[in-house]
């Protein structure tokens, strides 16, 4: 059974440097680290110090409001530091790997030959959970609740997005395991979105029923295909994973290993040669950029241009990042730009100025620049042009701004989260962070809500 979805709103960025469809070999990294600042809203409670010794699998940390939620080390190896910041707050655990993994053993087992709490305690005791998030409010999930369904986009429309059926190549009976586990954890539906465009073997899956997704960007993104199939209400919940997470965790099933390694997209136009790496969640990125990139004038962002975390060279990869981005850095100023039509052919833009619209397949080498700064600026009717959600994201940023609660419900806080707002923050003239501000109101949310 499958359902098709036309998304007709949206904006799609085409950078030079999308990732060829080749996989080389990484180096082993010395350093691993586990950053609970990558689990928004988690309060750590550890369990290792420096000088213990762990094996992949083993809990490092776990959640001070449900210990049932733990996270694992993606490495064997010796822990080497707690990272502090102000008031002692952990910011990550680094640990020095051995020159080979030994794994804890969970058991293989066929999830469905499982009941629900069987096939949840095998995912909790192994920290392959924190793959698991929830709408509303896009945080690790509460395993005491019971989704209305499970949405999980296996493409994504994203500048430069990996492609998840190149980097699930040779895992189809993971991904099929992983949705077996998933569909003893709800009673609703485990929905897939796919790329109507592209025959892949998700078209294949069982267990789920299809989404046959077309359109611009944020057509890949989950929050456009929940809010067509299945919008969220005060008090419901839904659960949400990427198609790699899926895999891990089937893996587990059919091993009884927690092996968070995945294929990872080095792509940008700073990069020499896109393609991509299998690494490990929280790997040290340091030898891979220093043997495939031109960091010197770069910007180095793990995960995609509109969502993702600028980091150092020298960095970690995200917990639920698969993709690194490397681009100039937008310390130049272009030369007259202020008037309109100036390089026109080499800029892409929302405004009908540039003439970016008239090219649509061609590719852009874009920087970091901001083109002006935060200015007493609204702009009305833009906005509703690139969010695919049935929602006023104008009045919804307003609300958040002023801690309107109320308000908030009624404008459709409860089924938005940051990256569907990733598109107001490019398009908008006035420079507004709509992403933080609609976080910001989303933390309130949980707080005073719940």
């Amino acid at each position: 059974m499958s359902q098709d979805i036309r998304v007709k709103k949206g904006l799609s960025i085409k950078l030079k440097g999308q990732a060829a469809l080749t996989t080389a070999v990484a180096d082993r990294s010395d350093f691993y680290a586990i950053k609970p600042t990558d689990f928004h809203g988690i309060t750590p409670k550890l369990v290792v110090k420096a000088g213990d010794e762990v094996s992949v699998g083993d809990v490092v940390f776990f959640s001070k409001e449900d210990d049932r939620v733990k996270f694992t080390s993606p490495v064997a190896g010796i822990v080497k530091e707690v990272q502090r910041g102000a008031k002692r707050k952990v910011l990550a655990v680094i640990i020095e790997a051995k020159s080979e993994d030994s794994f804890k053993d969970f058991g293989a087992a066929n999830p469905l030959d499982l009941d629900r709490e069987a096939v949840l305690g095998k995912i909790l005791e192994s920290g392959s959970f924190a793959y698991v998030k929830q709408r509303p409010y896009d945080i690790v999930a509460n395993p005491s609740d019971t989704p209305k369904a499970i949405f999980i986009s296996s493409f994504d429309t994203a500048p430069l997005a990996p492609n998840y059926a190149y980097a699930l190549k040779g895992k189809e009976d993971a991904f099929q395991a992983g949705i077996n586990a998933l569909s003893k954890l709800t009673e609703g539906n485990v929905y897939l979105g796919v790329n109507s465009s592209e025959a892949t073997f998700f078209d294949k899956v069982e267990k789920a029923t299809i989404l046959r997704v077309s359109g611009k960007h944020p057509a890949g993104n989950v929050g456009t295909q929940i809010s067509n199939v299945s919008p969220i209400n005060q008090g419901e919940r839904v659960w949400t994973l990427n198609p790699q997470g899926v895999a891990i965790i089937g893996e587990l099933f059919l091993t009884g290993k927690y092996n968070p390694t995945k294929l990872v997209a080095i792509a940008g136009s700073k990069v020499n040669n896109p393609q991509y790496f299998s690494l490990k969640a929280g790997q040290n990125i340091q030898k891979v950029l220093a043997e495939n990139t031109v960091t010197e004038g770069a910007r180095v962002i793990s995960g995609n241009v509109l969502t993702g975390t600028q980091i150092t060279a020298d960095d970690y990869l995200g917990f639920y990042d698969n993709l690194v981005t490397v681009l100039p850095e937008g310390d130049q100023n272009r030369f007259m730009g202020w008037l309109p039509f100036v390089g026109s052919g080499s800029i892409h833009s929302f405004s009908k100025t540039s003439f970016s619209w008239l090219a649509g397949n061609k590719t852009y080498d874009l920087n970091t620049s901001l083109n002006g700064e935060e200015r007493a600026l609204v702009v009305t009717g833009e906005f509703e042009k690139v969010v695919a959600l049935d929602v006023y994201p104008l009045q919804l940023i307003k609300a958040c701004m002023a801690s309107d609660i109320e308000k908030m419900e009624n404008l459709g806080i409860y089924e938005v989260i940051p990256e569907d707002f990733a598109l107001v923050d490019y398009i908008d003239p006035s420079k507004t962070e709509a992403q933080v501000i609609i976080r910001n109101g989303l933390d309130l949310m949980i707080k005073e809500v719940g």
